[in-house]
C-alpha cells in the first residue's frame, strides 16, 4: 500500500502571491501532472493559519447547514472547530489548482461522485486508513465504501451520501393506458431490459407516453447498475471485449430508440415540461430525484410511484469527504467525517437537504417520509432496499474520456445515424484519446 512520504500534519507555510497561485493553476490546466507542478513548490499551506480551525470546502446543499453550524462551535470529539466555505462553480478546478500551487488548500473537502478524477493525484490526500477509518467500514454500504478506495489500495474518500436508483413513473398515466400501475406489478412487468422496452412500446402505442427522455439516459442507467463499466482496475478498456457491458448498454439504448420508447429530449427544460404535460411518464434515476420531482411537478403530487428497474438497482450520484495531505489535523478531520455521517446525522441531512444516506442505520434514526407525494407508497423503504442491492463496481479516472459513446448515441437518436457505424466511430474516438494519454 502506498503511503505518502509527507507528514500528515505539517505547519502552514507562507502563502505565495495570487499571481503565483494562478500561474501554477494554469500549468495544471495545461495538462502538467499535479505531482510535477508541485515539485518546485515549498511546503503546502492551509487556507487558515488558526491552528484550532479546520477549513472545509463544500458546495451548496451538499451538507446540512445545521450540522455545519454545530461543528463551527466544536467538532465533536476534538479540540478543533470548523470553518465551512461554500465554493461555487468549477469546484474541481479550484481544488486541483490549489494542489498544483500548494496554496489555499482546505483541510477537508467534499468530493462529488467523480472521485476517480483524483486517482492520479492520490498523493495529495491523506490515506484515511492510517487514522483508523477501516474501523467504521461495516457501518456503510459496502459498494459505496469501496468507491472511496483507489486502485493502489489507499482509502481517500469517506462516504457521505448515495444515489440508489429506481424506476419513477406516473401511475395515473399507466392506469389510463390499461397498463399495470401498482409498484409491485410494474416491477414484475419490467424485470429485464427487454421487458422494459416491450412495456414502453405498448405504452407509447396506446397513449403516446414515453418511458425515457433520450437514449443516453438509458445507456447511463444501464451502466450505473452494472458491476462492469468501461475499464478494469488496471485501466484496461473493457468495451472492446465481445459481450461487454458497455456494448450491451449501447444495444439496449438503440433498441429503445427503435421501439420509440424514448422522447428524444436533450434539454432539461424540455424534459421538465414533458413530465408535467404527460408526454413523459417515467424515468430511471437516483433517490435524489424525489426532490427534483417535488420541485418541478408539484401539481402531480400523489400521482408518482417508484418500481424496481430492470435487473439490479444502480447508483447515480452521491459524494464523499477527503482530507488533503496539508491538513493541520487529519485525525480531527476524520473525526468530523465520521460524526457528520453517523446515522442520526445522516437522517438529519436527509430531512434538511434530502441527502440520501450512505449508512443503513439512518433509516431507523428519524428520516421523514415524503408527505404523500408518492401516494401511499413509502419511498424510503423502497430505496433502502435498493441501496442494499447496488453492485460493487469500479469507476476509472479515464471514464471522463469516453463521452464519444454518448455523443454518438445522440446522433443515432436525433439524426438517424447507423448504430453500428456510430459505435465504431465512438470506439475510434475514445481509443485515439486513450492512446494519446498512454492508456493503450
Amino acid at each position: 500500500m502506498h503511503v505518502s512520504s509527507h507528514p500528515p500534519g505539517g505547519a502552514p507555510g507562507r502563502s505565495p502571491s495570487r499571481r503565483a497561485f494562478l500561474r501554477a493553476g494554469l500549468a495544471g490546466a495545461a495538462g502538467v501532472p499535479l505531482t510535477a507542478a508541485v515539485a518546485g513548490c515549498g511546503s503546502g499551506t492551509s487556507i487558515s493559519s488558526d491552528p484550532k480551525e479546520l477549513v472545509l470546502w463544500y458546495w451548496n446543499r451538499s451538507i446540512a447547514p445545521s450540522l455545519l453550524a454545530k461543528a463551527a462551535q466544536q467538532i465533536p470529539g476534538t479540540a478543533k472547530r470548523l470553518r465551512a466555505d461554500v465554493i461555487g462553480g468549477a469546484f474541481d478546478n479550484k481544488l486541483r489548482t490549489g494542489f498544483a500551487a500548494q496554496a489555499y488548500i482546505p483541510d477537508i473537502t467534499a468530493v462529488n461522485s467523480n472521485a476517480a478524477l483524483y486517482f492520479p493525484s492520490e498523493d495529495q490526500f491523506v490515506n484515511l486508513d492510517d487514522y483508523g477509518a477501516q474501523d467504521f467500514k461495516d457501518d456503510y454500504y459496502e459498494w459505496k465504501w469501496n468507491l472511496g478506495r483507489t486502485p493502489t489500495g489507499r482509502f481517500l474518500f469517506f462516504p457521505m451520501d448515495t444515489g440508489p436508483t429506481g424506476f419513477f413513473y406516473r401511475a395515473d398515466l399507466f392506469e389510463a393506458a390499461g397498463m399495470p400501475s401498482a409498484p409491485e406489478d410494474v416491477g414484475a412487468a419490467v424485470r429485464t431490459w427487454d421487458d422494459w422496452i416491450a412495456f414502453g412500446q405498448q405504452l407509447r402505442e396506446s397513449s403516446d407516453v414515453a418511458l425515457a427522455t433520450n437514449a443516453v439516459s438509458i445507456f447511463n442507467q444501464y451502466v450505473n447498475a452494472s458491476p462492469e463499466r468501461f475499464f478494469d482496475k488496471d485501466d484496461k478498456p473493457l468495451f472492446h471485449e465481445p459481450g461487454s457491458a458497455i456494448r450491451a448498454a449501447w444495444d439496449t439504448a438503440v433498441k429503445a430508440v427503435r421501439a420509440k420508447v424514448t422522447r428524444n429530449l436533450q434539454i432539461e427544460n424540455e424534459q421538465n415540461a414533458a413530465w408535467n404535460s404527460g408526454k413523459l411518464g417515467a424515468n430511471i434515476e437516483g433517490a435524489w430525484w424525489m426532490k427534483v420531482l417535488s420541485d418541478t411537478t408539484p401539481d402531480l403530487a400523489g400521482k408518482w410511484r417508484i418500481a424496481q428497474q430492470p435487473g439490479l438497482p444502480g447508483n447515480s450520484g452521491g459524494s464523499f469527504l477527503a482530507v488533503p495531505k496539508t491538513c493541520k489535523d487529519p485525525a480531527a478531520a476524520l473525526a468530523f467525517a465520521r460524526w457528520l455521517t453517523l446515522p442520526e446525522n445522516q437522517a438529519q441531512s436527509y430531512n434538511e437537504v434530502q441527502l440520501f444516506p450512505s449508512a443503513p442505520g439512518a433509516f431507523t434514526a428519524g428520516m421523514a417520509d415524503s408527505g404523500g407525494f408518492f401516494g401511499d407508497q413509502d419511498p424510503l423503504a423502497f430505496f433502502s432496499t435498493a441501496a442494499e442491492n447496488v453492485p460493487t463496481t469500479f469507476i476509472s479516472t479515464y471514464e471522463k474520456q469516453v463521452e464519444a459513446f454518448r455523443d454518438q448515441l445522440r446522433v443515432v437518436e436525433s439524426a438517424g445515424k447507423d448504430p453500428d457505424q456510430a459505435w465504431d466511430d465512438a470506439v475510434t474516438a475514445v481509443d485515439k484519446i486513450l492512446k494519446k494519454r498512454g492508456v493503450i
